[in-house]
């Protein structure tokens, strides 16, 4: 029961998973456009890269913020400074990869 009454009072924006798609999407290309790597990836990619630093986003800027209560747009940061970090990592460690 407790867990119940946990989740119904949190601040999580009501999102479907459609809208965190396109959150993510569109988050994952405007971050590849910033980290200049959009001519290697597909929409597909952008999606997962916008979901995985929506993940990495919300779990960084958690620690700071309250992310749950932002609405859409502070939604779309979060997961847009998530992908440009997430980024940042793939290129170090593609970038060792080659050398």
């Amino acid at each position: 029961m407790q867990t119940l009454i946990l989740a119904a009072n949190s601040n999580i924006p009501p999102l479907s998973i459609l809208g965190w798609i396109i959150i993510g999407g569109l988050a994952g290309w405007i971050g590849s456009k910033i980290m200049g790597t959009d001519a290697q990836m597909g929409i597909i990619a952008n999606i997962v890269v916008g979901v995985i630093g929506g993940l990495l986003g919300g779990f960084i800027l958690g620690l700071i913020f309250d992310v749950g209560s932002g609405g859409w747009i502070f939604s779309f940061l979060t997961c847009l400074v998530g992908a440009c970090i997430f980024l940042a990592i793939a290129k170090a460690f593609m970038g060792r990869s080659r050398k």
